[in-house]
């Protein structure tokens, strides 16, 4: 048995027509199911036990790559299979899946290839994505072995599922795109320079994959996780026991 969980942007009338064409396709497949719609700040977690109870198997996020973080991040231990039916802007974690954007998706969904991918746990709770501090005054200690500081602001971004895009300035044509798959969890640490009538310059990347990370500040720092934006002061990060079995593509980039 299917459920689809659809994020709540999809009733924009913009969306109308494809949503249609995909329930079409769905059902053409014979995966058709249950359409549950999610609101902000729901937890998806308890919906998804009382589907299991009642028999489900496979649920599919519908939407984009947060509404797939939303989900995940408090479900990544249900014990189901997730789908994933990738939908408007945002969605750079489909590239990785080996889903296409759209109604071509339903088309993977339907063959059920089928992976275990990684988890990341920060402060008692999962991420799936990617976790992003912006440019703060902390310092990094991984693997309980190293202990990266640096002069003036850091910026830190965790990747587990969604890729690394950067550029060396705001000048620079040519995007940079890592895709970390490896079991571990990658950091990726720029220092920012201090230039005294133009701001701050930005450092290359340095990559760090790791287990285990400490990141401290002495004053809160703002973190993003799979859309959720908190401040902390401390932050506990690692590759989480568990793994999530997604529905994948012939063409992931794992």
């Amino acid at each position: 048995m299917y459920v689809y969980l659809y994020d709540n942007f999809l009733r924009e009338r913009k969306y109308n027509k494809l949503v249609k064409a995909m329930e079409i396709s769905l059902t053409d497949f014979g995966i058709a199911g249950k359409i549950l719609r999610l609101h902000n700040f729901v937890d998806a977690k308890p919906i998804i036990d009382d589907e299991i109870k009642r028999g489900a198997k496979t649920f599919v996020v519908v939407g984009n790559d947060r509404t797939l973080g939303h989900v995940l991040s408090r479900a990544a231990t249900a014990g189901c299979t997730f789908g994933f039916i990738p939908i408007g802007s945002f969605t750079s974690i489909a590239g990785v899946l080996g889903i296409p954007v759209g109604l071509e998706a339903c088309t993977i969904l339907s063959r059920r290839r089928k992976e275990c991918l990684d988890v990341g746990w920060v402060n008692n709770r999962f991420f799936i994505s990617q976790l992003h501090i912006h440019p703060s005054r902390i310092e990094i200690i991984y693997d309980e072995k190293f202990r990266v500081t640096a002069k003036d602001k850091m910026e830190l971004v965790i990747c587990n599922l969604q890729p690394y895009f950067w550029k060396k300035d705001k000048k620079d044509l040519e995007t940079r795109v890592v895709h970390p798959q490896d079991g571990k969890l990658e950091a990726f640490v720029r220092p920012l320079t201090k230039n005294r009538w133009w701001g701050y310059t930005y450092e290359d990347p340095s990559i760090f994959p790791f287990e285990e990370m400490e990141v401290r500040g002495e004053q809160p720092f703002p973190v993003e996780a799979d859309g959720k934006i908190t401040k902390e002061i401390r932050l506990k990060i690692k590759l989480a026991h568990t793994k999530v079995e997604m529905i994948v593509g012939r063409d992931r980039k794992f």
